[in-house]
């Protein structure tokens, strides 16, 4: 996945996160544990580019949602 892909340390649930490329940025809630990922916004990046980033991030979910909840303890 191209881009940059950042947790807060700051509690805001549900768990979600930003996906930051050079062609803009993405918010996904993760709907953990299960998903799948689902936007919530996103700037000036296309359909087809949210689309691989939300299927990007549903093959790495399982991780990701371990990653929030090891930072936040809950979902």
């Amino acid at each position: 996945m191209a881009g940059v892909l950042s947790f807060t340390t700051t509690i805001y649930l549900p768990a979600h996160v930003h996906v930051i490329g050079a062609d803009g940025e993405a918010v996904f809630f993760l709907n953990c544990p299960e998903g799948p990922p689902e936007l919530r916004e996103s700037y000036s990046l296309s359909i087809s580019q949210v689309n691989r980033i939300q299927r990007e991030l549903a093959a790495i979910l399982p991780s990701l949602c371990a990653a929030w909840g090891k930072m936040h303890g809950h979902y």
